[in-house]
């Protein structure tokens, strides 16, 4: 009888698990290509890597398909590892003296060496063999006993994170069981047609560490550690499902419900989570659903960057969109193509902003404060040469370390205190800090340290820069603990607007009015500090609470008011979800595929067509900001850089002093109101300062002391050309062409323009000189031309004279091209003009010298001298000798011309205006043409100095030779010595000396006896005998 009974309730039981089977479904992907089973009574798992797929990127417009063998890129040495195991079972079952009589049997999966396909494994071995339906043991062929892989560490870790749920093996119980870790002490469900899952991080649990001896006892309300400051994201969630509920214009005739759960900070917690989301409300199940209720259109979270990593891997297997409201820059290195959409701004626009701000206030000396893991490793790698490369050093660099464990808390305190004094003796004025959520509340502990320390300086002259992801929040045994330490810290926030009817929905919360909340229990005991009475006991320790406490008399470190940016984003996301489903069903209205209602079969494995819309949706949201989420997956969203001032009472107010905006121009992306900042009262209301070195003034130039970081330097002048117009300049620079250095050192001056002018006293006087004996030469021409018929005339070959009389008044005259600003035409005709008159002259003198000395030769007996004399040999003297200065200067005009220059470097105050005399060679070839002719001319004259005759030149030619020498030897040196317009003032003063020197020496004994002296002029005195 008890043995019929037995086998009919086995029947039974399996009727019922297929009727059951019946109304349920299945979801998930597709199964893996590659598996190895052999049963036993024993399993042991493997996940291995056989090779990978190469593929195109999920563009989530249609179904994805299967994956294809030929896609596949094995690594055929791996295999060995598959026989490793397998031939090892073998021996293992062979062997008599391990398991006798038992089978050992084996489960492999390929894992592809990416997360998605490695989690999907991990909860195949966690399933019945034949069905994809984790935690859920239908059959005896599936008794795992423990997992073996993977081959990389990456790998090792995606499966460690799901095995840590369960822990330990469980016994084999009944045909049918469910087996899993101990259900969370914190849910929040609302039912709904279309369910938003949601991963919130409401505390942490500190306990000892598993010893493995024993089975872990369920989590204990005394050990969770509550941030009473982020109960405000479930409100916020449950907020904006009420009002999208309400709103006739969203999801019409659809009730919007959703399921949130607590990650509790931890890796085994949050894969739980995930998987519960994706299970049947009541027990857990993955992948089974067995009930309407659980639509799962879509979760978001997490806070923390960690913690959304985890929940994507998990959504990624079923590709269901997932929306973080928090920062996730770990996830965006680790699995790029994960499906997530990020509703906060970038880490990278933070750290731009964060750098802009250092840049603003010239804070080059800085702490940075970072937390012990992945994130804060990743933070320091990144700003560190960002910061580096503008000039930006660090005074110290300290990572706070997190706890878990109660065994942890005294090393971490012992961290603590060092790490405080590093800060607090530190000349370093501004902190930057990185961190998770929750770090702010593990900051404090610097404070609190510090107030049993004998310490000089105080924490209170430190600027703290906080990013967007660190919540002005605490624990809640930081009560009694001063907030103010932090007050006047720039914070960059994510940019919000207080949603309308948001603070009465704040305003009436208690734990009375709100079915289903299963975190406002422990929210409110803990922020309140009060109990509420246990019907099981009739002792209760401590106060009571009533649930009309006021969340407004809270500190601003356990709860504020107004929605703050995390929770501003996940309002944003909830609201993105609603659209992007109101879209989808629209869509599918339109195009007839299926009908819109409650009753849909295997509505949610449309769900990843949520991803198409999600990547095109634009919409505003109800406080009036414009939400787009771009193909990239990131919400347009701006920063917000607030001042935060804390009260006694440790209230908060919140001051808006910037933004930071990627959208706008680049000239308006960073804008800050410095006068609207309130500074900490260490600084007197003054802007802080945070250097290594002060400032270098201008004039000087930073000089790195070695062995220090850049930002420590001394302060050396600059070098003679060099300036520096700013403060803290590495280095000094030359001014432009145009300007030149103050005396200083500290700005560059314009040069003046300088050329030798008319309207300066040097150019007039040498102006008025060159007219002046202009002058004296036409009267000389004058009184010779009145006397042309007297023998002094007559006897010095008049046309030669009257030849070198013109061309002395034209050298005069030619001293005025070198006078006022050059002009192409004047530096033409300067040097060519002068060298070509010049010639002329001296060849007149030439011309008349051998006249004299052969009119003496031909007085000679049988001299042959004689057919030489005459006017003809002067001619031919003066015409062959201009001939070739002319040859000159038409090859110099010809090749390398002169030309209007601008000399900017000679003078250090002035820029000279100058003729280029376009080939030094050319020019001093004509001045050398010139002195050979005068050095001949010198020569003859002085051979002939001592001829007998009343009117011989010969002498006095050889004194204006003498002069004429004297003066162009003297120029040279003169002329390569000097600059700018004294040099042009050299050139001339020699033109008008040597033509001087011709004038006076040669024609003013002829002007003495022909004015004063007229009875010399005569006949007798000419052919006068010497005794």
């Amino acid at each position: 009888m008890v043995v019929l009974v037995f086998l009919l309730l086995e029947l039974i039981s399996y009727n019922v698990c297929e009727a059951y089977l019946a109304k349920c479904r299945l979801q998930g992907p597709h199964r893996p290509l590659h598996t190895y089973h052999q049963p036993g009574e024993f399993l042991i798992g493997g996940i291995v890597f056989h090779g990978s797929f190469i593929s195109s990127p999920a563009t989530f417009t249609e179904e994805p398909p299967s994956a294809l063998p030929e896609e596949l890129v094995v690594v055929p040495k791996l295999y060995q590892h598959i026989v490793a195991l397998a031939f090892a079972v073998k021996e293992v079952n062979e062997d008599p003296h391990i398991l006798p009589n038992i089978t050992l049997g084996f489960q492999l999966f390929d894992s592809y060496i990416n997360a998605r396909s490695t989690y999907l494994a991990t909860l195949l071995l966690l399933s019945n063999v034949e069905k994809f339906v984790p935690n859920y043991i239908c059959d005896v062929k599936n008794n795992l006993t423990g997992v073996i892989g993977g081959l990389d560490s990456e790998i090792s870790f995606y499966v460690a994170t799901i095995l840590d749920v369960y822990k330990i093996p469980q016994a084999h119980l009944a045909k049918c069981r469910l087996q899993g870790p101990h259900s969370p002490l914190h849910t929040y469900h609302q039912p709904g047609e279309f369910l938003i899952g949601g991963i919130v991080s409401h505390g942490g649990f500190i306990s000892s560490p598993a010893t493995f001896t024993e089975e872990p006892p369920p989590a204990l309300p005394g050990e969770l550690v509550v941030v009473p400051k982020v109960y405000q994201h479930t409100m916020a969630l449950a907020f904006a499902v009420k009002e999208i509920n309400k709103d006739p214009h969203i999801l019409p005739n659809i009730t919007l419900g959703f399921h949130l759960y607590d990650s509790y900070n931890n890796a085994r917690s949050t894969y739980f989570a995930t998987l519960l989301l994706l299970s049947m409300v009541k027990k857990f199940v993955p992948n089974y659903i067995c009930d309407v209720e659980n639509n799962l259109t879509g979760v978001i979270g997490g806070l923390d960057s960690e913690i959304s990593f985890y929940v994507a891997t998990i959504l990624d297997i079923y590709k269901i969109p997932q929306l973080i409201y928090g920062s996730a820059p770990v996830m965006n290195d680790k699995s790029p193509g994960l499906p997530f959409y990020q509703m906060a701004p970038s880490e990278a626009l933070q750290y731009e902003g964060i750098l802009s701000l250092l840049l603003h206030f010239r804070w080059t000396w800085i702490g940075v404060i970072a937390m012990d893991n992945d994130n804060g490793e990743r933070f320091v790698q990144t700003i560190s040469p960002m910061f580096t490369k503008s000039g930006v050093c660090f005074a110290f660099l300290e990572r706070i370390p997190d706890y878990s464990f109660i065994s942890e808390i005294y090393d971490m305190l012992q961290q603590g205190a060092i790490i405080n004094h590093k800060i607090l003796s530190s000349k370093a004025n501004v902190i930057v800090a990185n961190g998770e959520s929750y770090s702010l509340a593990t900051f404090r502990w610097l404070s609190y340290l510090s107030e049993h320390e004998d310490m000089t300086n105080n924490v209170e002259s430190k600027v703290w820069i906080t990013t967007a992801q660190i919540e002005f929040a605490s624990f809640v045994f930081q009560r009694n603990w001063d907030s103010r330490v932090f007050n006047g810290t720039i914070a960059f926030e994510i940019h919000f607007i207080n949603p309308p009817r948001f603070h009465p929905y704040v305003v009436h919360r208690n734990p009375s009015g709100t079915d289903g909340d299963g975190f406002i229990r422990d929210f409110w005991q803990q922020a309140f500090g009060c109990v509420f009475p246990d019907t099981t006991s009739d002792k209760v320790e401590g106060s009571i609470c009533t649930g009309e406490e006021k969340l407004e008399n809270l500190p601003g470190t356990f709860f504020e008011m107004s929605m703050t940016g995390h929770s501003y984003s996940i309002h944003s996301a909830v609201y993105t979800m609603a659209h992007a489903l109101h879209a989808m069903s629209t869509s599918r209205l339109r195009h007839s595929e299926i009908a819109y209602g409650g009753r849909r079969k295997n509505q949610n494995q449309q769900f990843w067509q949520l991803h198409h819309f999600l990547r095109s949706i634009s919409f505003n949201n109800t406080a009036g900001d414009v939400v787009f989420i771009n193909q990239d997956g990131e919400a347009a969203s701006s920063l917000d850089i607030v001042n935060w001032i804390i009260f006694s009472n440790q209230s908060l107010h919140r001051v808006r002093v910037g933004r930071l905006d990627p959208e706008a121009p680049p000239d308006q992306s960073f804008i800050l109101d410095e006068d609207a900042i309130t500074w900490h009262s260490w600084f007197n209301q003054t802007q802080p300062l945070s250097v290594c070195t002060e400032r270098c003034l201008p004039g000087s130039s930073k000089k790195v002391k070695e062995g220090q970081p850049p930002c420590c330097y001394d302060c050396i002048p600059c070098p003679e050309g060099k300036i520096a117009d700013q403060e803290d300049m590495n280095d000094c620079y030359k001014c432009p062409d145009k300007d030149y250095p103050s005396k200083n050192r500290d700005a560059c001056l314009p040069k003046d323009i300088s050329f030798l002018s008319y309207e300066e006293p040097l150019g007039m006087s040498l102006a008025c000189c060159s007219l002046f004996l202009s002058l004296i030469t036409a009267l000389v021409l004058g009184t010779f031309i009145k006397h042309h018929d007297t023998p002094i005339v007559i006897a010095n070959n008049r046309n030669l004279t009257y030849t070198l009389l013109i061309s002395l008044l034209l050298c005069f005259l030619c001293a005025l091209l070198f006078i006022g600003q050059p002009e192409k035409v004047t530096c033409l005709l300067r040097q060519t003009a002068f060298g070509i008159i010049f010639s002329t002259a001296v060849s007149c003198v030439l011309a008349k010298t051998f006249t004299v000395v052969l009119a003496f030769m031909a007085t000679k007996p049988e001299s042959r001298m004689r057919k030489w004399v005459g006017k003809g040999l002067g001619h031919s003297i003066l015409l062959s000798c201009s001939i070739v200065q002319v040859g000159i200067c038409t090859v110099w005009l010809a090749t390398y011309p002169p030309y209007p220059d601008v000399d900017m470097h000679s003078m250090t105050e002035e820029i000279i205006l100058e003729c280029n005399e376009g080939s030094v060679a050319m020019f001093y070839t004509v001045l050398i043409y010139m002195s050979c002719m005068a050095t001949v001319c010198f020569i003859a004259a002085f051979f002939a100095r001592k001829l007998p005759d009343s009117f011989n030149e010969a002498k006095f030619i050889t004194f204006s030779m003498l002069v004429f020498c004297s003066v162009w030897l003297s120029f040279i040196p003169s002329y390569m010595s000097t600059k700018g317009k004294y040099m042009v003032a050299v050139e001339i003063f020699s033109i008008l000396a040597s033509s001087g020197g011709l004038l006076g020496c040669i024609f003013s004994p002829k002007c003495y006896i022909m004015l004063l002296k007229p009875e010399l002029n005569n006949r007798e005195q000419l052919i006068r005998k010497k005794n």
